[in-house]
């Protein structure tokens, strides 16, 4: 009759049943996630900057300055459904979300304030649009506030995040590392949709320049 020789340790486990070590690597879901924020972030920013030298003339530029924030609005939207969605599973107590971590706590204060300042932004701008003449003034009152503090939470915002957007943006796109992670071809095609689906937003709005000045 064999014997079983047994470790001090006991019996070892087999190897099938241990857990695989985390390597340091975000999974694919997190590694997607981000990589569709950094991509927006970085159209976003350029789009800003844009918006940005109009508001330097806005009467002269008022034209550009309405058909640049329209499209800027589902780019906006899709920034926010990305980060949401990290949000959402990082508190639901998903393993790879909570090994990734949240971002600093300056940074998760700061997130409800730039969300809440920006729909206050671009929803004040769109109603100046469409609104009766006789509210013009507190929407514009609005509109010109919120844009003032929303500066000034979101170059603190884009500061805290430069070094990500830089570095996330362009990896879908560069041939060695695209098929990396899954889904780069569907985070291109939303990041795409988004802008079409502005620029047709801005074309059909752009004519109420119109109604604002007149």
């Amino acid at each position: 009759m064999g014997t079983v020789a047994i470790s001090p340790e006991g019996p070892s486990e087999p190897p099938a049943s241990r857990p695989a070590p985390f390597d340091g690597r975000p999974k694919g879901g997190v590694e997607a996630n981000a990589r569709l924020t950094g991509t927006v972030a970085a159209v976003l920013l350029l789009l800003l900057a844009a918006e940005g030298v109009t508001v330097l003339r806005i009467r002269a530029l008022l034209t550009p300055h309405v058909f640049i924030g329209m499209l800027l609005v589902p780019p906006v939207l899709l920034k926010m459904g990305s980060t949401g969605y990290r949000f959402v599973r990082y508190y639901a107590g998903s393993p790879d979300y909570r090994r990734k971590g949240p971002p600093p706590a300056i940074l998760r204060v700061l997130g409800p304030v730039v969300v809440l300042l920006t729909l206050t932004l671009f929803a004040s701008g769109i109603a100046l649009l469409f609104a009766p003449h006789g509210l013009r003034r507190e929407l514009l009152f609005v509109h010109k506030t919120s844009f003032v503090l929303w500066f000034v939470a979101m170059a603190v915002h884009v500061l805290a995040h430069l070094l990500d957007t830089a570095r996330l943006a362009p990896l879908d796109y560069y041939w060695r590392t695209r098929n990396q992670v899954a889904g780069a071809g569907l985070r291109q095609w939303a990041v795409a949709a988004s802008i079409a689906l502005g620029a047709l937003l801005a074309v059909l709005c752009v004519g109420r320049v119109g109604h604002f000045l007149g």
